[in-house]
Order: C-alpha cells, then sequence, then structure tokens
C-alpha cells in the first residue's frame, strides 16, 4: 500500500470505493469498461505529485480542526464545514484538473450529487471533520474520470483499442 492508499484508508476511503463512483458515471459511456480500469485510472491520479500535495494538506487541515487545533474562526468555520467556505473545493480543483477542464465538469457533478463515499464523508460528523476529504476524494474520482474520456478518445483518434498508459 503506498503513502497516499494509506492515508486514505487511514480516513475511511478505499480506493475501491472511488473506482466505483468512477464506474458508475463512466460506464454509461464506455459499455467495455471494467472496475479494474477503473482502479487503474485512479492510482494513476493518485501518482501524480500535485495531487498527493493537495490530499496531504487537505487531511492534515481536517485532522487539526478535528483536534481543535487551528486559531479561531477558522476553527468552527471547518470544523462545522461552513457552507461559504469554499475553499474546500477550490483544493479539490488543484486534482480535477490534471487530466484537464473536462474534470471540472464532473467534479460539479459529483459534488452536487455526492455519491458512495462521497456522501458517507459528507455525513459523518462524529469525531471526524472530512471539510477537506469529501472534496478531495470527489475530485480523485472526476480526475479519473477525464484520465478514462482522454484515453478513450485517443484510442478512437489513433485507432488503438488499448488504454493510453499514461
Amino acid at each position: 500500500m503506498d503513502l497516499m492508499e494509506e492515508q486514505l484508508a487511514l480516513r475511511g476511503v478505499q480506493l475501491e470505493d472511488i473506482a466505483s463512483i468512477v464506474f458508475d458515471l463512466q460506464s454509461q459511456y464506455y459499455p467495455d469498461l471494467n472496475l479494474a480500469t477503473c482502479l487503474e485510472a485512479v492510482r494513476k491520479v493518485l501518482k501524480k505529485r500535485d495531487v498527493q500535495y493537495t490530499i496531504l494538506t487537505g487531511i492534515a487541515l481536517d485532522t487539526l480542526a478535528e483536534q481543535c487545533l487551528l486559531p479561531e474562526p477558522l476553527q468552527t468555520i471547518i470544523y462545522t464545514d461552513e457552507s461559504l467556505y469554499g475553499l474546500d473545493e477550490v483544493l479539490a480543483y488543484g486534482i480535477t484538473n490534471i487530466y484537464g477542464s473536462i474534470g471540472i465538469t464532473s467534479f460539479g457533478y459529483l459534488d452536487k450529487i455526492k455519491p458512495g463515499i462521497i456522501k458517507d464523508l459528507d455525513n459523518n460528523t462524529i469525531n471526524k471533520v472530512n471539510t477537506f476529504l469529501d472534496d478531495m476524494v470527489a475530485g480523485i474520482a472526476a480526475a479519473a474520470c477525464a484520465k478514462i474520456a482522454h484515453a478513450q478518445t485517443e484510442n478512437l483518434v489513433s485507432g488503438n483499442h488499448h488504454e493510453n498508459q499514461d
């Protein structure tokens, strides 16, 4: 298990949870898509240094808020996931953009409907602060969706029927 997978697991997120969201979003467009391909896309997103830094930052802020170690009023804003505080989404945009702007569209959709683990994280208020984590998970899923879309488009354009290894 690598560092990002470990950090997410410590917060209750398994990569399969994210891959499942990716599959649900992309399978209607790519009927041959399988969960293993979605999981591989999630893992490739997590290999990007910008994504790793974003995850580490967001988890640190959530953890500090859980421990009541942030200065006020930031402590209360993050602890209560204040609705007008949008920096959690802004941080997640750094993840969504790694495979182009198509990730922003998927992120907006995921942030609105909050499927699967995203909803679980958003609703978890018992000794856990997930102000940043729910958005970062949505960002990872959105980026993985964009990666799959790009790979499929490249395959169609090139005539290659094997997924791009980027």
